[in-house]
């Protein structure tokens, strides 16, 4: 089986999907059915990845023009004679120019959206996107063999915008290799946001929030707020921490990597995303599977943390979110621990790679071969 897979950036400051994307190819590319594995990109300043550490699998960076399409890329299309085609992420038009040409070569291609069609994604810049799906965009992925969505949610959401592809559910897997458990209960008292910063994180909730809680209960506490994002946004969350007068507990910090990253997930003794709205929230998986007990929100897949007891799920807004804060920052550090050890085996039950590519091969094999359809695909009523 040779497949490729498209994705318009894996720059550092693209978040979930680049990281989503390479670690897919990593775990799909050590399956014995499998004979090559490409990821064909754009150029960009800083890749989180130059290679992959295995001869069955190639990256291939491509220059682009002023409206983004690839000469070079339209070439390796042609030259990787690939039996399935993946895309990661709409809009762009790496993605697009791959998904011409699957169908002026009859060859079966899957799109997965990353998020991009989830309701508060579709409000941000909406007439832009309104006129690429009349374009294109709706032409691309309704002509898909199959849309993948990585939750329930998600694929619920596709199928309001009325398309009827199959659709396959699949979460995100995460490398549990290198995402190490901590080995004993966090000894600093920290809340750690890790992502993209960005409007869509709810990090003004975030600020608002720890302001309004009771100073007795912050005592010892602090925040880190870890990521890149738009240098003007960034200034003005750190003008809303001064104005609120926080700047001693509340920290912005720039983006960690590689064991950097593990350290920081593994120090934290709350890790929280307090998002509008994702399709799934890699960090979340990451944090869990570091041992570190999670807030997040409603705008979020994860009911996993409330039936699973690693976390808190919650509705969307300041007041939830101090409530939360308030119960879970005087809990003792023996029973944080205690969520985050559950958290690590939901994930290695869940959420693991190499349970995640193996689903993905199946999704391959029904495909390429018309078999019966694996149970995590779903179709129109």
């Amino acid at each position: 089986m040779r497949i490729v897979h498209t994705i318009a950036s894996i720059d550092e400051t693209t978040g979930g999907p680049a990281r989503s994307a390479t670690q897919l190819v990593r775990g799909i590319v050590r399956k014995k059915e499998v004979s090559t594995v490409s990821l064909l990109t754009l150029s960009s300043p800083a890749p989180i990845i130059t290679k992959f550490n295995n001869p069955k699998a190639k990256l291939v960076f491509n220059r682009a023009n002023l409206i983004g399409y690839s000469k070079t890329l339209h070439q390796a299309l042609i030259q990787s004679d690939a039996n399935i085609f993946h895309g990661h992420g709409i809009w762009e038009m790496p993605v697009h120019q791959m998904a011409i040409y699957a169908r002026n070569h009859h060859i079966p291609y899957i799109i997965t959206p990353r998020g991009m069609l989830e309701p508060w994604s579709l409000q941000q810049g909406r007439f832009k996107k309104q006129l690429a799906l009349k374009l294109y965009q709706y032409k691309d992925l309704n002509k898909a063999s199959c849309i993948h969505a990585t939750a329930k949610m998600e694929a619920q959401h596709i199928r309001d915008l009325g398309f009827t592809n199959p659709i396959a559910v699949i979460p995100n897997g995460v490398p549990l290799k290198e995402l190490l458990l901590k080995t004993k209960p966090s000894q600093t008292k920290t809340l750690l946001f890790l992502s993209r910063i960005h409007p869509k994180k709810g990090l003004e909730m975030l600020i608002e929030g720890w302001a309004q809680l009771d100073s007795a209960i912050r005592v010892g506490w602090s925040v880190n707020i870890v990521g890149n994002g738009e240098p003007k946004y960034i200034e003005q969350l750190k003008q809303i921490i001064n104005a609120k007068g926080l700047s001693e507990t509340v920290k912005i910090k720039e983006s960690l990597f590689g064991a950097d990253k593990v350290k920081a997930y593994q120090e934290a003794s709350l890790f929280v995303l307090p998002t509008y709205s994702e399709n799934f929230g890699i960090v979340v998986a990451e944090a869990l599977a570091c041992g570190t007990p999670v807030i997040t929100t409603q705008g979020t897949p994860w009911a996993d943390l409330k039936e699973n007891d690693c976390g808190w799920w919650i509705p969307i807004g300041v007041e939830p979110l101090k409530q939360t804060l308030q119960s879970a920052l005087q809990l003792p550090n023996a029973t944080l621990h205690q969520m985050g050890l559950r958290g690590r085996q939901l994930v290695e039950q869940k959420y693991s790679m190499e349970a995640v590519a193996e689903q993905m091969l199946q999704l391959y094999q029904w495909i390429l071969n018309d078999t019966e359809p694996p149970e995590f695909v779903t179709f129109k009523p």
